[in-house]
This record gives structure tokens, sequence and C-alpha cells, in this order.
């Protein structure tokens, strides 16, 4: 009798846990929203006290103007912060948070590549693949120890979660995303750069640069946890003649956005 509740239990755990994701698949979401928002600050507000803050005008206003056009597609409001890093990385948080490394902005050619990576990282968010994979990980037990440990990332505990989270390389510890999980980013990104007014093409051109880059030993955290290139080039290539009729609309809608670098 008690094996027979603890699975009726077990599926409706199942049952109200499943969710869809922006592009149709079906995902296990257990955590609520709210504390993996509250995760993304903590983490956010840690690395802002621990991490250099770029002070650069000519940098803060790039990434900014790249960034709020590619939110204006999402809603909400989102904190952009530029973060003294020579290495070549961005990432969003949940909480709508979006870090940019000094070194990514650096290698950039102009505000179309900046743009493929910043809409990649905030695929990733309205997506809630963070939420998706702490899901996974603490399968309800440890949930709340979980949203604790952001605050202590000097524990093995508040690495994972940080990790989980897509901001574990700060702390010394890489999860990777999946496949399926980039991909889905991938092309979400690719919309939201096109709809914002970007060039989509300019994302193909982002990852040859990365791949030289990468070749010429330079230091690429958000490359280490990503797949090759030649996979991504070919989903962005599927997806491109999408993405330029969604530029086309916005700019005839009057979306053309002038970052200047």
């Amino acid at each position: 009798m008690l094996n027979k509740n603890l699975l009726i239990a077990a599926v409706s755990v199942l049952l109200s846990a499943c969710a869809t994701s922006p592009t149709g698949r079906t995902q296990f979401i257990y955590m609520s929203d709210n504390q993996v928002d509250q995760m993304g600050l903590q983490a956010f507000d840690s690395m802002k006290s621990k991490n250099p803050v770029s002070r650069n005008s000519r940098f803060n206003q790039f990434a900014q103007c790249v960034a709020y056009a590619i939110t204006q597609q999402t809603g909400g409001q989102w904190e952009v912060v530029v973060f003294e890093d020579e290495t070549l990385n961005a990432f969003a948080l949940p909480g709508n948070k979006i870090g940019v490394h000094t070194g990514l902005i650096n290698l950039v050619d102009n505000a179309d590549q900046l743009a493929a990576v910043v809409g990649h990282e905030v695929g990733h968010v309205l997506s809630r693949h963070s939420n998706e994979r702490l899901s996974q990980e603490t399968a309800v037990s440890t949930g709340l120890a979980m949203v604790q440990a952001v605050t202590q990332p000097q524990t093995a505990l508040g690495q994972t979660a940080l990790g989980l989270l897509g901001v574990g390389a700060q702390y010394g510890v890489i999860l990777p995303y999946s496949r399926i999980h980039e991909t889905e980013a991938d092309t979400i990104g690719l919309d939201l750069m096109a709809r914002a007014g970007f060039d989509p093409r300019q994302s193909i051109n982002l990852w040859l640069k990365m791949d030289k880059a990468a070749q010429g030993g330079q230091p690429i955290e958000f490359m280490s946890t990503h797949p090759s290139h030649a996979s991504r080039i070919d989903n962005l290539q599927q997806n491109m003649n999408r993405a330029l009729q969604l530029q086309q609309q916005a700019w005839s809608q009057g979306r053309q956005p002038r970052c200047a670098k």
C-alpha cells in the first residue's frame, strides 16, 4: 500500500512539473520561477561585489544599447553590467540580469555580433533552462538548500548551484548546458536579434571569430561550455531565412538599432 501511495505521489509530481518551452519542447520544471529568479539575483549581486565592474563609458553604452534592443522584444526590466574580464564571455541570469565581459566587447566587430551572444543568453532565460536543470538536479528534496547555497559560492553545493544557473565558470566549476538547450537558445536568440533589427547573418561571423580566437589560445569560457561551432552554424543557417524575414519586418517598423562600439 505504501509503495502504491509513493508511486501515486511520484506520478502527481511529474504531471504537475510538466511545462513547455518556447519552441514547444516538453520540460520538467518543478522549482518555482520565483525561487530561481531569487537565485539569479543573489548570484548577480555576489558577482558585482566580487568581480571588477567596468567604468568604461563607451563599453557600457555599447553593451546596454545592444542588450536593451534585444530585451525590448522580451518585455520586463533588465539590468546590464559590463565586467572587467578579458575572457570572451557573456551571460544572462533568471531575474533579468545580463553580464558582458570586456574581452567579448573587444572581440566583436559590430553590434550585430554582440547581439548574437546576448540573444543566445537571453534565450536560455526565456526557455527557463536554469530552472529545468535545477529541477532535474535537486529532484524536489534539496530545492531550498540550492536556493540558499547561491549565497555561499565557496562551498561545493554553492558552486553546483551557480553552475546550474549558468555562471559556474566564474567560480571554477563548469556545468555545460545540454545540446538540446544550446540549440534551443541559438534558435530563440537568432529570432530575438532579428526581431530587434540586428543582422542575423552576423551570428555566423561571430562564431567564426570565436573559432579563430580559440585556435589562437585565447581564454573563451563561453566556448568551453558550448557545443561545436560546426553544429551551431549549421543550425543557424537552417533558421536564417526566417530570421531575415523577421529582420525585414523589424526594419519596416522602424527598429534599426544604432549601437556604436
